[in-house]
């Protein structure tokens, strides 16, 4: 007998081809299959006589199959299925290309559904590859109705998902409501069981609005309590206090060559507050492209080295941890820090390289290191800090949730929990900032260093390369150099868009021929990669060709071009953090966009950049033209899609935001909610 937890491999028609397909989805029991939702209907709900049907339309009618026959073309050799269908009103031909088995099903005399696109050739209209449902009672699945279309996989199609739900959607009466009465009375929802039947077959737009509200809602209010549950719970976890030094913060600041920015001063103060606290800190400092996060971290270091305790920094890659451990050397130069470096190949404590990693492990173990930085190495289980009491995780949204509580964890202070300062580079829309970091402090870095040009951004036309190019040669023999980002590292037949390894070859032997040019990719070993960076970064060549390797965190003073190829290819966050990469001195430096799509929404979103030097404002466009599911980072935390179209509801956030908050107050927690909130945590991973 099928239940809700029946495995779809009980079900008929799901043979080992299929079900490949369908766990491949993450489908894997009936309940599964409920809560894959549509993502959009096609309205076949008004049938449309024959006579009045026109060129262009998309239609539905019903009729019956009056001929049809399968023609083989030989010069293109495809099979071609011809039916004639007729109604009260006339008749019109439908046509089907290498889909032969349809004569089989489509008998002679047969009573059918037909929905698809009009077309007009050899002054006859036709209907161009219409799905088809035979009339065998009044209840429809595929036409006749709104029809639901799914996110699908090669070979697992939306007719096949109907076929699978439809003759089950009964069994969603069984489904646990795991709403509490109180809040499903209080914002107007209908009930769990009618949702999920209502926006798999609604009967109406209504219906499946009223449906996608409640499902909507369900998703954002399991995170938002999610968020809330973990701020309440680490309010009662605790930290060791940090006391704040005021002279020591302003000798270090004094001993800049640079003035902070306002939003640097501010956000020191916040984490020096949080700090001074005996519950744990757990803040993000979201900045801009180049507005100094690394500077704010090393005052924070500063001030717990001082104060006789550790700091850790982890970056997602060595060529990131090199340069933090490079700059923060420099930066506290002027003090007395014992500053560690661990990565899979490279162990020092300030110029001096240690002899094994096993005696870099000694001296953190004995608390000799004050500040270590490195990458994922910091979180092996032999590494064990003295006193950590400060963990700063660089990029925060690359780590795992359990790789960063394994470097929280590896202090041995017992029950007290380090400090988290997470850091990103990457600018938050507001919405997201309202639910997926819910349990974080937020210090945003906005403004810029003084003295920094804002990088003059332009869309190249393919009919402007050359002078592209041009331009290019005059800023090399300024001593300039130039990165250029190319989406692919091999050739693509399927995609066509430039690869690193072709651009190289091109630019090498065609355009720069008398240039010294670099290629970097991420199937290059980590030695290759340093020396790469390292020689480009010593100028030893004019020009680096690399894939997004170098979207975060690289620092080369002297680079003054980036040259984007196939930019349609990035999201406008992401092309935002390649154009960070240049105009990182007082020197003025440019962005060259090249695309082949000339789409309105393609030229849409790259002219949004070209206009925009705002990371945050660009993060804000990019969530409204491209919807939070492309957003750089969100599909890391496995949201379904649902939730990912209504993260940019700022309404419907407050609602869920309101009731998680009621839910925690009022303790309406019962078995259903607490065993669904355990599984949904499971599901996702937010970062």
């Amino acid at each position: 007998m099928i239940s809700l937890e029946s495995p779809i491999s009980d079900l008929n028609k799901v043979g080992p081809r299929y079900l490949k397909r369908l766990h491949s989805l993450g489908l894997k029991t009936v309940a599964d299959l409920f809560f894959h939702f549509p993502y959009r209907y096609d309205d076949f709900s008004q049938i449309v006589a024959i006579a009045d049907l026109k060129e262009g339309q998309t239609a539905a009618i019903c009729g019956k199959v009056a001929e049809i026959a399968n023609i083989r073309t030989w010069k293109k050799r495809m099979n071609i299925t011809e039916a004639l269908i007729k109604d009260k009103s006339g008749s019109i031909k439908a046509i089907w290309f290498n889909q032969p088995y349809i004569a089989d099903s489509l008998k002679k005399d047969t009573q059918a559904n037909f929905c698809g696109k009009v077309t007009f050739a050899k002054n006859v209209l036709s209907l161009s590859n219409p799905i088809y449902e035979i009339l065998r009672q009044n209840e429809t699945t595929h036409t006749g109705r709104l029809v639901p279309v799914y996110h699908e996989t090669a070979g697992l199609s939306s007719r096949y998902l109907r076929f699978l739900i439809k003759p089950l959607i009964y069994l969603a009466d069984g489904l646990d409501d795991y709403l509490p009465s109180a809040i499903k009375k209080e914002y107007g929802l209908i009930d769990l069981s009618r949702a999920v039947k209502s926006i798999h077959f609604p009967g109406s737009i209504t219906e499946s609005d009223t449906a996608r509200f409640r499902l909507s809602f369900d998703e954002l209010y399991l995170i938002q309590l999610m968020v809330l549950k973990k701020r309440q719970a680490l309010k009662l976890k605790k930290a060791l206090a940090v006391p704040f030094n005021q002279k020591l913060i302003k000798d270090f600041v004094k001993s800049l060559p640079f003035k902070l920015t306002n939003d640097q001063r501010i956000a020191a103060w916040e984490i020096f507050l949080d700090l001074s606290k005996e519950r744990p800190m757990n803040r993000l400092l979201d900045g801009d492209v180049g507005s100094g996060k690394t500077v704010v971290a090393a005052m924070a270091a500063l001030a717990v080295a001082d104060a006789g305790f550790q700091a850790a920094l982890m970056a997602p890659t060595e060529i990131l941890a090199k340069q933090h451990f490079q700059t923060l050397k420099t930066l506290l130069k002027e003090s007395s820090l014992r500053i560690g470096l661990l990565t899979s190949l490279d162990y020092r404590v300030n110029k001096r390289k240690i002899p094994s990693k096993a005696a870099l492990k000694k001296q953190i173990a004995q608390g000799k290191i004050d500040l270590l930085i490195g990458t994922h190495a910091l979180i092996q289980k032999d590494v064990v800090f003295n006193k950590l009491v400060l963990a700063i995780v660089d990029e925060q949204h690359r780590f795992g949730i359990k790789q960063r509580a394994s470097l929280v964890k590896s202090s041995n202070l017992n029950d007290y929990l380090p400090h988290l300062l997470s850091m990103t580079a990457t600018p938050i829309p507001r919405t997201l900032a309202l639910t997926i970091y819910g349990d974080l402090d937020i210090s945003l870095l906005k403004q810029m260093p003084k003295g920094r040009k804002p990088v003059i951004t332009k869309l190249v036309a393919p009919a402007n390369r050359q002078k592209a190019y041009d331009f290019i040669k005059e800023q090399v023999k300024d001593k300039k150099q130039v990165f250029v980002i190319c989406p692919l590292i091999d050739q693509s037949e399927k995609l066509e868009v430039k690869s690193v390894t072709e651009e190289y070859e091109k630019l090498n032997n065609e355009v720069f021929p008398d240039l010294k040019i670099l290629m970097l990719h991420g199937k290059l070993k980590p030695k290759e990669k340093e020396k790469i960076m390292l020689d480009f970064k010593n100028q030893k060549a004019a020009i680096l060709v690399s894939t997004s390797v170098v979207e975060v965190g690289v620092d080369i003073p002297n680079a003054a071009i980036m040259m984007i190829e196939g930019a349609d290819r990035f999201g406008l966050a992401q092309l935002h953090q390649f154009r960070g990469r240049v105009g990182r001195s007082n020197d003025q430096a440019w962005c060259f966009l090249f695309t082949d799509s000339y789409t309105a929404k393609t030229q849409k979103r790259l002219k949004a950049i070209v206009g925009c030097h705002n990371g945050f404002d660009l993060a804000e466009k990019d969530l409204s033209i491209r919807g939070p599911g492309q957003i750089s980072g969100t599909r890391q935390w496995g949201l379904p899609d649902l939730t990912m179209a209504s993260l940019s509801d700022i309404g419907l956030l407050k609602l869920t935001r309101a009731a998680a908050q009621k839910t925690i107050t009022e303790n309406l927690f019962d078995l259903p909610l607490s065993n669904r909130l355990k599984l949904f945590n499971k599901q996702i991973h937010l970062e």
